[in-house]
């Protein structure tokens, strides 16, 4: 059969028409259509305009033909059910075997099938992927697949024959299915993200569907989350799939790993309520409550929750499982937003790797003004993250890299910019993408007169995904940009929009930071951090910052040493050349 014959059509129901057009192109010979018109016409009135079931029934007409018959219409004179029943009767006992166990899986090998079938030979599965109704695909972990109506029909087809399965006998599939795919991951000693992807994706829908207990799917839940990727999972959530909630375990984790997989796609509030929802359930083992009771704290930290994101990293550090060195994290990071410095570099101190420790000290570091040590332990919290293989992890640190360089190197930040950018283009991480572009606006600061407008565009898309804390280090950015030009007085409604910001209290000392920049005076009323050198020191440290970086840009506007002339905006254009070179906005 020719790749085109093996094609299926997934566009939209056919006219009658179009179904006679169809079966008669589909198959010819001498310019005559192969299918005899009473066929065709019994094809196209059951088939209810269904493409899967005309290309179904061209493949069965082709295997009886193979068989040494010529197709009747009462071969074809049967619902779609029906035609799958006859289609499964075509095959021997050893193949319709295989196939009822494949039809447990959205895609598999030839191995896995032998696996999932219970079997020690592969002929039976190697003459099925023959047939024209198994697929093939390069893409993937495993190349083979079958149509979700196809399986769905198999799985529910009551095909009247001598070895029809019976619930049980489905369960025990779906075990063996499970183990299969336990022994897959397990055995990949390359530890690729696909092959867990796919594995765990499987393997959560089969302990659903059939209750089974969760056994390796906690460990392979544990590792997905573990690098912060959180690739969609092509799981529906239980309440789009039934009306009867959570009940189950499986349903539980099911729901957890969705939410964490859709944070980077939601508002926060979202992924807060699914989480609690879960929490509530009380279905999720022991250790995977601290799983789901973490993201619901980082959830809370980025809506401003502080008080019930505090305890819930506490809860989760004190249990001492696989993520209490991410929950010291968390509270670390709880600790520099109230703007207790000191304590949050005790705890970074006592994180080590596990913890994120380097990520954390330059998140202590920049704050204080204090770049070249922010943006060293950003470097070794990238080069440690390169080290044990984590991509997403790799990303956030070369992101904030890139947002501390660009506050004293504007030239450097370019390239990590442009690094960063390459490491995000492969992931899915909506809070670092946003670090990266409001690093480009620091960059940019002083002298793009699209600024503020890159900025609202930024802001908008901030308040969609319910992350606060980068809103008020937008602002503080914008703050920057005004101290940079001597805008006084859109420096002072920037730091009037801080200070509505952050009266929680979180992040409080941006407004400090602000007042630094433009080296003014504290009012009396404004809260005090606990700075690591101390509050002159650190002002000191921020005018230097603004005045260096306007001083930079001046010579970039009227010194020509650095062969660059600012010709509008975002432009620049190399002495002795008319050649423009754009800035990457990250917009």
């Amino acid at each position: 059969m020719s790749n085109e014959e093996r094609d299926l059509i997934l566009i939209g129901d056919f006219s009658p028409e179009d179904c006679e057009d169809y079966l008669t192109r589909r198959l010819s010979r001498d310019g005559q259509p192969l299918i005899t018109e009473p066929v065709r016409r019994i094809i196209a009135e059951r088939s209810h305009g269904l493409p899967l079931y005309l290309d179904l029934s061209v493949m069965r007409y082709l295997e009886l033909r193979r068989g040494g018959r010529q197709p009747q219409v009462t071969d074809f004179d049967h619902d779609f059910p029906a035609l799958i029943a006859r289609t499964l009767s075509d095959l021997t006992a050893e193949e319709r075997h295989v196939l009822r166990s494949v039809s447990l899986l959205s895609a598999f090998s030839v191995h896995l099938a032998t696996q999932v079938a219970g079997m020690d030979h592969d002929a039976p599965t190697l003459r099925l992927i023959e047939r024209p109704f198994m697929r093939e695909s390069s893409s993937g972990v495993w190349p083979l697949h079958i149509h979700d109506l196809i399986r769905s029909a198999i799985r529910n087809a009551d095909d009247g024959s001598d070895d029809r399965w019976s619930q049980q006998d489905w369960q025990r599939a779906a075990e063996r299915a499970f183990h299969a795919l336990e022994a897959q991951w397990r055995q990949d000693l390359r530890h690729d993200r696909t092959a867990l992807v796919g594995c765990l994706q499987q393997g959560l829908l089969l302990a659903r569907d059939f209750r089974l207990d969760l056994g390796w799917l906690v460990d392979a839940a544990f590792q997905y989350v573990a690098d912060s990727i959180s690739e969609p999972l092509a799981l529906p959530s239980v309440e789009n799939t039934s009306m009867r909630g959570l009940q189950t375990s499986a349903d539980a984790l099911v729901e957890t790993l969705s939410a964490i997989a859709r944070r980077q796609h939601e508002h926060r509030a979202r992924t807060a309520s699914r989480l609690s929802a879960v929490l509530a359930s009380g279905l999720l083992p022991d250790e995977l409550v601290e799983l789901a009771t973490y993201y619901l704290a980082k959830a809370q930290r980025d809506l401003g929750l502080t008080d019930d994101s505090r305890q819930g990293m506490q809860r989760v550090a004190s249990a001492g499982g696989r993520l209490a060195f991410a929950a010291g994290r968390g509270l670390a990071h709880l600790s520099r937003l109230s703007g207790d410095f000191p304590a949050a570099m005790d705890a970074a101190g006592r994180l080590g790797w596990e913890g994120r420790h380097h990520r954390v000290l330059g998140d202590v570091w920049w704050v204080q003004g204090d770049m070249d040590r922010a943006a060293a332990a950003y470097l070794a919290a990238r080069s440690e993250a390169e080290q044990h293989g984590m991509a997403g992890e790799t990303a956030m640190s070369q992101a904030h890299l890139a947002f501390a360089v660009a506050f004293t190197d504007p030239r450097r930040a370019d390239d990590e910019l442009d690094l960063a950018d390459q490491m995000l283009s492969r992931l899915s991480l909506r809070s670092t993408e946003m670090t990266a572009r409001i690093a480009a606006l620091v960059r940019d600061a002083g002298y793009a007169a699209d600024l503020p407008d890159r900025a609202a565009v930024l802001l908008a898309e901030i308040g969609v995904s319910g992350i606060s804390y980068a809103a008020a280090k937008l602002h503080l950015t914008l703050c920057f940009h005004h101290a940079v030009l001597g805008a006084q007085d859109e420096l002072e409604a920037g730091i009037a929009r801080l200070r509505e910001l952050t009266r929680s209290g979180d992040y409080a000392y941006y407004v400090e930071i602000a007042h630094f920049m433009a080296d003014l005076p504290l009012p009396a009323e404004t809260a005090r951090a606990r700075w690591i050198d101390g509050e002159q020191r650190t002002r000191e440290r921020w005018r230097n910052i603004v005045t260096t970086h306007r001083e930079r840009f001046g010579d970039d506007r009227g010194n020509t040493s650095n062969g660059l002339y600012l010709v509008q905006p975002n432009f620049f254009v190399a002495r002795g050349t008319k050649s423009l070179t754009k800035r990457r906005s990250f917009l």
